[in-house]
């Protein structure tokens, strides 16, 4: 789908320069654009490194140990078919750790090993399980208490309070998860009782 609609506004946006006379501002913009993309790549590839590199210590280290039985609890009332599965219960800690961080760069290949294992345990190969619904729900809702990512955008962008955004996404993410998780666990009802 976006391989048709990224072209249909291309085009637009080339036409309607065109016929409005405003050409040399989409030449330049389009150049002012590639070089802010690259500044933010390049300011971004920092935090990435220092976190992931911090996720990948903290997953040798008895850190992420302590911390899935600080979350053992909620794993278990959002993963009940996990109970006995310690590997992928740590691997979703793991994951669920990054996103409180706001890691979402060093989230993302965590999140994507976790749902890996519980693939490898997946009977029905074709069709979700009802763990990796709840973990795609919760990976959609990310729960963040430091939103690094947003504040690196937002300090390279030259906001004058990159950290501003902190309570806002609490209140947004905390809202997302307990909506996500309840109409999760209310659909997984449902389909059990059919």
């Amino acid at each position: 789908m976006l391989n048709i609609v990224w072209p249909i506004f291309i085009i637009i946006s080339f036409s309607f320069a065109i016929f409005s006379g405003n050409l040399e501002q989409l030449n330049s913009s389009i150049f002012e654009s590639t070089s802010d993309a690259i500044n933010l790549a390049i300011s971004l590839l920092g935090t990435i490194c220092l976190w992931n590199g911090i996720m990948q210590i903290a997953s040798e280290t008895s850190v992420i140990e302590k911390l899935t039985k600080i979350l053992n609890p909620a794993i278990n009332f959002l993963f009940p078919k996990l109970k006995n599965n310690k590997k992928i219960k740590k691997e979703i800690s793991m994951n669920v750790i990054a996103n409180i961080l706001g890691l979402g760069n060093a989230a993302t290949p965590l999140g994507l090993k976790a749902m890996q294992s519980m693939q490898d345990e997946n009977e029905e190969k074709d069709t979700l399980t009802d763990s990796m619904m709840m973990f795609i729900v919760l990976n959609t809702a990310s729960i963040q208490l430091i939103p690094t990512t947003v504040i690196a955008i937002r300090n390279s962008l030259g906001s004058s309070n990159p950290t501003g955004i902190v309570f806002p996404v609490w209140i947004a993410t905390i809202a997302a998860a307990i909506a996500g998780v309840a109409m999760t666990k209310i659909i997984i009802i449902n389909t059990r009782k059919k």
